[in-house]
C-alpha cells in the first residue's frame, strides 16, 4: 500500500521540477541585497557547500535554506515525511551534518556565514534583519523565525 497521491510517473515529473538554484527565496534575498546597493556574486563553486550568495569583499557568504530539506527547528522543518520515511529522515540528517561541516570549514577559513531560513522570510522585519546580518560583525548568523 502506498501513501503517495501521485502515480510514479507523475511523482517523477513533480520531483524533476524541484529547483536547485534561483528559487523564490534566493531571488528574494538577492533582490533585498541589490536594493540596498550591496554587491554580490552567485554560486560560490570554489567554496565549501557552494553558497547561494558570495560577497568576496566582505568575506561573507549566504546560504538560503528550505526548512524541510535542511531540517530546521520550525514546524515545517520538524514535519516528518510519511512516505519512505526512513530514507527521507536519513537524507535530511545527512543534509544537516553536511551544512554544519561546510559552515565550520568556511568559518575556519575566515568567512562570515549567514544562513537564511525560508520561514524567517515571512517576518515583516526580514529585510532589515538580513541587512544587519550582512553588515554585522558576527562570524556566523542564522536568520530564523524564532525571536
Amino acid at each position: 500500500m502506498t501513501t503517495d497521491v501521485f502515480t510514479p510517473e507523475k511523482r517523477s515529473a513533480v520531483m524533476r521540477r524541484v529547483k536547485g538554484k534561483d528559487t523564490g527565496p534566493e531571488l528574494a534575498v538577492r533582490r533585498i541585497l541589490r536594493t540596498a546597493g550591496i554587491g554580490y556574486r552567485l554560486g560560490g563553486a570554489g567554496l565549501p557547500g557552494k553558497p547561494d550568495v558570495v560577497m568576496k569583499g566582505r568575506r561573507t557568504v549566504i546560504f538560503v535554506h528550505g526548512c524541510f530539506w535542511h531540517g530546521h527547528a520550525c514546524p515545517r522543518g520538524a514535519r516528518q515525511p510519511k512516505a519512505n520515511a526512513d530514507y527521507w529522515i536519513a537524507k535530511i540528517d545527512r543534509n544537516r551534518a553536511r551544512d554544519a561541516a561546510n559552515s565550520d570549514v568556511l568559518l575556519r577559513s575566515g568567512w562570515r556565514v549567514v544562513t537564511v531560513w525560508e520561514c524567517a522570510m515571512k517576518a515583516p522585519d526580514f529585510a532589515h534583519r538580513l541587512l544587519a546580518a550582512v553588515q554585522g560583525q558576527a562570524a556566523a548568523v542564522s536568520i530564523s523565525s524564532a525571536p
